[in-house]
């Protein structure tokens, strides 16, 4: 469908703090659904959801793709340890305050994904409906312990081929199902050309938010968040080899939500790229039928 809207515009509001923060508004003043918010992974950014939030705005909605506080266009924050979920989800509801949004379709990746749950307990009636993008309320240490790894740490790149060429290395094995112009496209979400030199698109300090994970450190669950939500609809999607959802609490997800939705991406680890066509097309099936 060729597009009839106009592109997707950049705007910035100033957080509590005063720390500026961006969002991604793909505007539909037509619209008759409720918005799609889209909340990214923790070292990601409103990127990711290019595509999807397009399909979402061409469908009749507004979408709108945040960027947490020292990730993409928002500002780098000088104490990492304002990089909080509960500072982060004061920064969501800025942004939604800034737009005039008081109720949406919540989308969350990985972290998004448990800023949904969190939100949904906190502030029953914000939340209509939401996508979970291979989060659940149990997170597996040991894909918490790989994610430890690269955070924040990367060798010296000249040029955005080489980072494309790195990511590829590193993550095909779980990844099998990605093609080479897809490394390219997430290699631009994850990396970015500066001064003659490939740097990262969010603040290195946030490898500090997983001081804490040990293998012997014990991990939240947020299995009351997700009970919450459970009262909406509820599309779950996760990664055929995803090591942070398990298929176990996959299941156990869908056994305490019956209504629940279920999606596997094949050839994908943590987390799916959304850049595959069948799931978008996922996602639009289950956003047709959310009021």
């Amino acid at each position: 469908m060729t597009s009839t809207f106009a592109p997707p515009e950049s705007r910035f509001v100033a957080a509590r703090n005063g720390l500026r923060l961006h969002y991604v508004d793909y505007a539909n003043p037509s619209a008759t659904r409720l918005p799609l918010v889209c909340l990214s992974g923790l070292a990601r950014t409103s990127d990711d959801f290019c595509l999807v939030a397009k399909a979402a705005q061409q469908a009749g909605r507004r979408a709108l793709a945040l960027d947490y506080r020292g990730r993409g266009r928002s500002e780098w924050d000088k104490d990492w340890r304002n990089y909080d979920p509960d500072i982060e989800e004061d920064d969501i509801f800025t942004v939604l305050g800034e737009a005039g949004v008081t109720e949406a379709v919540f989308f969350g990746t990985s972290r998004g994904g448990l800023h949904t749950m969190r939100i949904a307990k906190a502030r029953p009636g914000v939340i209509r409906a939401a996508i979970l993008n291979d989060i659940g309320p149990v997170i597996e240490k040991d894909g918490l312990l790989r994610i430890k790894g690269y955070v924040g740490k990367m060798p010296p790149l000249q040029k955005m081929k080489d980072a494309a060429a790195l990511m590829r290395f590193s993550a095909s094995a779980t990844f099998p199902a990605i093609t080479p112009g897809q490394w390219e496209i997430f290699a631009r979400q994850t990396f970015e050309e500066h001064d003659g030199k490939v740097r990262l698109r969010y603040d290195p300090e946030l490898n500090h938010t997983l001081d804490s994970v040990a293998p012997d450190a014990d991990v939240e669950d947020f299995w009351e968040g997700f009970s919450a939500l459970s009262a909406v609809p509820i599309l779950a999607i996760r990664g055929e080899t995803s090591d942070i959802l398990s298929v176990a609490t996959f299941d156990e997800m869908a056994r305490r939500a019956p209504g629940m939705e279920r999606y596997t991406v094949p050839g994908q680890g943590h987390a799916p790229l959304l850049l595959d066509q069948p799931t978008i097309d996922r996602v639009m099936t289950f956003l047709a039928g959310c009021a």
